[in-house]
């Protein structure tokens, strides 16, 4: 069974959201987050400075704890921050959206009700990519728990979403007939602090340079995703 950590980044004034998701296979989940843990100490150490969660903006502009610390000694951190998650080999999906071209569509009618906010259309794209990358995998290896930051306006109807998916989003992942929709989807899903859930901060890491990456990229379609694995160049 798989548990995905998620976040977003690009939600604000940027041209382009993105949702990513850390794809950890249960059996590992404690390991790696004690192994996070690890890496925090070591970058409070690198640093001289007392570090228990890493949120990327402040730390990318420089504001809040990392205020003054040089631009050289950042991109350190960032060089050992990437290193760490190559090493742990998981695997990432997500999914961004240009959000001009979203509200453009929704204003037109051509997205469904049920996704009328940026952040439930991102969220439900990526469980429906999971669900289509994932539903062959045999012995119920393709299962997954879904654990997301925080979104206190969402979780409810996100979880009605995921509770009673619309028909519609069965073409997506080409459901068979036989089996339920979203069977891939254990439970619903869960919502967590940060601070008290470790590998939302690596979703967060991923989310936001994925989001400048992205940036500087020429998209046709409204939506793209893709499940990636740690050391792939997206």
């Amino acid at each position: 069974m798989k548990v995905c950590y998620c976040d977003e980044s690009g939600t604000g004034d940027e041209p382009i959201a993105v949702l990513v998701g850390v794809v950890v296979d249960s059996q590992r989940m404690h390991v790696t987050k004690e192994h996070w843990g690890s890496l925090l100490e070591s970058l409070s150490t690198a640093i001289d400075r007392e570090l228990s969660e890493i949120h990327t903006r402040n730390f990318y502009a420089g504001s809040g704890i990392w205020h003054g610390m040089d631009g050289n000694k950042r991109s350190e951190v960032i060089s050992l921050i990437f290193n760490w998650i190559k090493e742990r080999k998981h695997h990432f999906v997500y999914s961004s959206v240009i959000k001009e071209k979203y509200y453009a569509n929704l204003e037109a009618g051509n997205i469904p009700i049920e996704l009328n906010t940026l952040w439930r259309f991102l969220g439900f794209h990526l469980v429906l990519s999971m669900q289509k990358k994932f539903q062959t995998e045999n012995k119920n290896k393709g299962n997954t728990i879904f654990v997301f930051d925080n979104e206190e306006r969402e979780q409810m109807r996100f979880t009605d979403l995921i509770n009673n998916p619309p028909a519609w989003s069965e073409s997506y992942y080409r459901k068979e007939k036989k089996k339920p929709p979203l069977n891939q989807i254990v439970d619903v899903p869960y919502f967590g602090d940060s601070k008290q859930v470790p590998l939302i901060q690596v979703a967060d890491v991923m989310a936001f340079f994925l989001s400048k990456r992205k940036k500087n990229r020429i998209f046709n379609n409204t939506v793209s995703s893709a499940i990636l694995s740690s050391n792939h160049d997206t």
